[in-house]
């Protein structure tokens, strides 16, 4: 049977990787854009591949999260500790979307629009996982 929250996890896992994709080819505008922090805005203007490589990383990690998603979906065969790298991968969204905005002020930097509204849809994310992640935890 599938598990509808979890193909929603994927998708939404899916869209962020892209997502990070999509800003390496943008470009610097693309970072400042999407809330990357100065320090990553300058090294995508000075045209280091530090930027783009970061990014991708970025990218590749989301889009494994959307690959275990999908196999705890039931979309795709079954991939390994898959019920524990859902708990885990629910676990940094919970966590980023509630240490975010707190380790910024703990840092001194500047808070804005970006990491409230970027918590904010990481937490929905966070919600998603959770919901999925437990419903496969007691089928």
């Amino acid at each position: 049977m599938t598990n509808p929250w979890l193909v929603a996890g994927g998708l939404l896992s899916a869209g962020a990787s892209a997502a990070h994709l999509t800003i390496i080819v943008g470009g610097p505008r693309w970072y400042a854009f999407f809330g990357a922090g100065p320090r990553m805005v300058r090294l995508a203007e000075q045209g280091s591949p530090k930027a783009a490589l970061i990014t991708l990383g970025i990218a590749v990690v989301l889009a494994a999260w959307a690959a275990w998603a999908f196999s705890g979906a039931g979309l795709i065969p079954r991939l390994p500790l898959l019920k524990l790298g859902l708990a885990a991968i629910t676990a940094i969204y919970l966590l980023r979307a509630v240490g975010y905005v707190p380790a910024l002020y703990a840092t001194g930097a500047t808070v804005g629009a970006f990491a409230w509204i970027s918590s904010a849809i990481v937490a929905l994310y966070a919600a998603v996982h959770l919901v999925g992640t437990l419903q496969l935890w007691r089928a």
